[in-house]
């Protein structure tokens, strides 16, 4: 693996860390960023195509990656691919639950299917995801979980549907945190802010430009993120680093949620 730029080899070695949604952009980076530290990867994905080349790629520069087609909205699928996920490696210690998706429209614009479909990704499939994965942690003395979520805390126009799933995992993060500290469980989120990503290109074409060239003069340090920025802070709360840090969200967005606007009401 291409060695970290900041991270010493083996912060992670042994440990091993599932990522949904690795197959392509932030969660892509994130496996990556966890294999060249050390980790052994699980990533799951809908897509069979991305999810096999970004495995495939990580093998090639010498990482142990599981890799294995999931749709975190399906209850019935999860159970199974994290037992998989057991038997490949033999632990599941560290969840990063990165999958989710949206789609701008104002509120009034939103179906009842696309409500349903971005409230069943980003809030239902993390907590699928959770409350499976809390098992295993539970039966082996500890784990990590840590749910990426956006920038929604000043309101989200042009994204009801997402920023009122968002702010339920923000909550779910600090309420698991308390219930689940007595098993050592350590829960965590990460609020991206806007982050030059594979995922921008899902958007239609003036919303990608709006982004590149709008959007900055909203953000103190006038520019994007990048995937790594999102991924070295969920290293920090993977590794010994957060040790003692549970019920937090680390907002990675250049000081935008403090000040200015994304998203016009």
């Amino acid at each position: 693996m291409r060695p970290s730029e900041i991270y010493r080899p083996d912060l992670l070695k042994d440990k091993v860390v599932v990522v949904t949604g690795g197959g392509s952009g932030i969660g892509r980076v994130i496996a990556e960023e966890c294999a060249a530290l050390g980790a052994r990867v699980a990533i799951g994905a809908r897509k069979e195509e991305r999810l096999n080349a970004a495995a495939e790629a990580m093998r090639e520069q010498g990482a142990e990656v599981f890799a294995q087609t999931l749709n975190i909205r399906e209850v019935d699928q999860v159970g199974p691919w994290l037992e998989a996920v057991k038997e490949r490696f033999g632990a599941i210690d560290v969840l990063v639950n990165n999958a989710g998706g949206q789609f701008p429209s104002p509120a009034m614009g939103i179906s009842p299917r696309g409500w349903r479909a971005v409230i069943d990704t980003n809030l239902n499939g993390t907590w699928n995801m959770t409350h499976a994965a809390a098992g295993h942690m539970m039966s082996a003395g500890g784990g990590r979980i840590i749910n990426i979520v956006a920038n929604m805390w000043r309101g989200f126009p042009g994204m009801a549907h997402t920023g009122a799933a968002r702010a339920g995992v923000v909550n779910l993060t600090k309420t698991l945190s308390l219930e689940w500290a007595r098993h050592n469980i350590l829960v965590n989120a990460v609020a991206p802010g806007v982050i030059r990503s594979s995922g921008l290109d899902t958007y239609p074409e003036a919303v990608r430009q709006s982004i590149e060239t709008t959007v900055p003069q909203h953000i103190p340090l006038k520019r994007l993120g990048k995937e790594l920025d999102v991924a070295w802070s969920v290293v920090y709360l993977a590794s010994p680093a957060g040790d003692y840090i549970t019920g937090e969200t680390i907002c990675v967005d250049g000081g935008q949620a403090h000040w200015g606007m994304v998203f016009q009401p």
